[in-house]
């Protein structure tokens, strides 16, 4: 056991919401696995953004269970080399693993320790016919869309760059008044009007806080850019969906601050004049998958969908 990262034959990594009163079961069920495979552990149990440490996962009792394990910082460096990133938590954990293994070009799986987990392929319960079907290389990955984020300041120069899973949120900043704002797809404007922000979103973001923001679900092998207002004081302030090819930004033009978040993890402040620009990337997240359910069942899982009634053929 070691707190230095060190060369595996084989590794995993686990990304741990150490505020769930499952995790401490979930990790032993994950390390007697990985121990029985030889496969190694990497544990990250604090968020880079995070000012105070939070708990410590009890990294001598996994030892005990007989997994090389170590913990590791929580920055790009965590996942290279690793064969998976497991996410244990909520969707938020996930989008934590995902942040570390995307530019690792490593696939990514949630298990779901929290509410709804819509992004998680598996549930707590689930987890050790989940470990064995890792551990023997059983799954499949598919590309999930991303986007590129440029966030160009008053002068027109380009401040910052990023990326995003799910969506890129233009924001006020004060919270106070309504932002006045520009849509621009493909160099052309769109619309403008004021609202208490708006989303630029993937398909794999459509059914997150674009959701909640009255956009639609899109099903996540499409390739689109979805354009969500917040509850804009416009007539044509509807969501828009684009084409994966084109470059949507959005202009601030209120005399008071707005703030850009991607994924709810990272920020950056948008002083009155600035834009975000956000199109396709060429690097998407690998998103492990262990069945083959389909979107559909899915949807109607984790949102209780009413389906009484239904007829088809292919039940």
């Amino acid at each position: 056991m070691s707190d230095v990262q060190g060369t595996d034959a084989r590794a995993f990594v686990v990304v741990a919401h150490t505020g769930r009163d499952e995790l401490a079961t979930a990790l032993e069920a994950i390390a007697r696995r990985c121990a029985d495979g030889g496969v190694a552990l990497r544990i990250v149990d604090t968020d880079k953004r995070d000012h105070v440490v939070r708990s410590r996962v009890d990294l001598e009792r996994l030892a005990a269970l007989g997994a090389t394990v170590a913990r590791v910082e929580p920055d790009e460096s965590a996942a290279r080399g690793a064969e998976v990133v497991i996410a244990l938590g909520g969707d938020g954990t996930f989008l934590r693993a995902a942040e570390l293994a995307q530019p690792a070009d490593v696939p990514v799986l949630g298990i779901n320790l929290g509410h709804i987990g819509f992004l998680a392929e598996a549930e707590a319960g689930s987890i050790d016919e989940v470990m064995e079907r890792l551990v023997d290389g059983r799954y499949t990955i598919e590309p999930r869309m991303t986007l590129d984020v440029a966030v160009v300041g008053p002068d027109g120069v380009t401040v910052a760059r990023t990326w995003a899973l799910n969506e890129v949120v233009v924001q006020n900043d004060t919270h106070r008044g309504v932002l006045e704002l520009v849509t621009e797809v493909d160099g052309r404007p769109v619309s403008a009007f004021g609202a208490d922000g708006i989303l630029i979103a993937t398909p794999t973001g459509s059914t997150a806080y674009a959701f909640s923001a009255g956009g639609p679900v899109m099903w996540p092998d499409l390739e689109a850019i979805l354009v969500v207002p917040s509850n804009a004081h416009a007539l044509f302030a509807r969501p828009m969906v684009t084409s994966p090819h084109s470059r949507v930004a959005v202009e601030v033009e209120s005399s008071h601050p707005a703030i850009a978040i991607c994924d709810g993890r990272r920020s950056f402040p948008l002083p009155p004049g600035a834009r975000i620009e956000a199109v396709r990337s060429e690097r998407s997240v690998k998103w492990l998958r262990i069945d083959a359910e389909p979107f559909a069942d899915r949807l109607v899982t984790k949102f209780s969908l009413p389906v009484t009634g239904w007829r088809g053929r292919g039940r």
